[in-house]
């Protein structure tokens, strides 16, 4: 039983911050498994002209690489933690990168490396459980977004009919009202696609 607890834990760190050879596997599987709604984040954003995107937890850059065959969209800039998806994201978008569409940068969500009012869109999938500091995150994606930017925020919080009290907590207790606290108008929670059968649900503000 205990071998068992440390290797769950151990798949689980890899979900975190994926590393080495194991990472880049955990991070090619999770561009399988949230294609569902990785499809539906990118309806939701509403793409117009001139877009400049920011994704956040951009992992192995499949969302990217999806953006990048809009011809409204500039430029998209992804930020991971994990250096190990980073060169995966690479891979898949090294064209659009060598054409200056894109960029990847390794760093923290809770301290954005950008300008104030730099993008008009900003969205992650999946990635918001690994937040450390969810109000932090959320002051700066607003501090990064233009006047009527859009954000996206896609998670899951239920399975097979099951919901997940504590995230369900997590996003009408600290998300949504710390949204509000900011500025961020216009904010709704809706209801996506099932994805291997758990629940997906986005929360989206604008500026």
């Amino acid at each position: 039983m205990e071998l068992l607890n440390r290797l769950k834990e151990y798949i689980d760190s890899q979900y975190r911050l994926p590393t080495g050879a194991i990472g880049s596997y955990i991070g090619e599987k999770m561009v399988r498994q949230h294609q569902p709604e990785t499809i539906w984040t990118l309806e939701l954003l509403e793409f117009k002209k001139e877009e400049m995107i920011l994704e956040l937890g951009c992992g192995a850059g499949y969302a990217i690489k999806k953006i990048l065959k809009n011809d409204s969209v500039e430029y998209i800039i992804g930020l991971d933690l994990s250096e190990t998806v980073l060169k995966s994201a690479r891979m898949r978008n090294r064209h659009e990168i060598n054409k200056g569409r894109a960029r990847l940068v390794q760093g923290n969500v809770k301290q954005l490396p950008f300008e104030n009012q730099q993008f008009t869109r900003v969205f992650s999938i999946q990635s918001i459980y690994f937040w450390d500091q969810i109000e932090e995150t959320l002051s700066e994606i607003y501090r990064v977004l233009i006047h009527e930017g859009k954000m996206v925020l896609t998670l899951s919080n239920g399975k097979a009919g099951i919901m997940w009290n504590g995230i369900n907590e997590m996003v009408e207790n600290e998300v949504i009202p710390h949204m509000k606290k900011i500025g961020f108008k216009n904010i709704e929670t809706v209801r996506g696609p099932d994805s291997r059968q758990y629940h997906t649900i986005a929360i989206i503000g604008e500026k």
